[in-house]
């Protein structure tokens, strides 16, 4: 005869927060697309004398290291000596920087 007994509120807050959190995992699941692929980043520095890579680079308005890194897949202390042999070429010119950053452009 009896029936189902009725929760405690600490129960009832439980059940809730339990609830709670399974929905919250749900939706991150839902957001999750399909796993990205990482790419290798390369330690070695481009060839300064390539002249259709220093075309490229020319053509860029403003020079950084992060810029160079991430459009050609390389580290960027790679990037930064790159472009210390650029300019030590003549074919970019420095602009302004400090010790941790320095912005170049191409040279008229």
């Amino acid at each position: 005869m009896g029936g189902k007994k009725k929760l405690g509120i600490k129960q009832m807050e439980k059940q809730q927060e339990d609830k709670a959190a399974e929905d919250k995992s749900k939706k991150k699941e839902e957001k999750k697309g399909p796993p990205q692929k990482k790419t290798t980043i390369g330690v070695l520095v481009p060839d300064v004398k390539d002249a259709k890579l220093v075309a490229e680079v020319k053509k860029m308005n403003v020079l950084t290291p992060y810029a160079v890194s991430t459009r050609y897949g390389i580290r960027i202390s790679a990037a930064k000596d790159f472009l210390e042999q650029l300019e030590a070429n003549g074919a970019i010119q420095q602009v302004s920087g400090s010790h941790s950053l320095k912005i170049y452009k191409p040279a008229a």
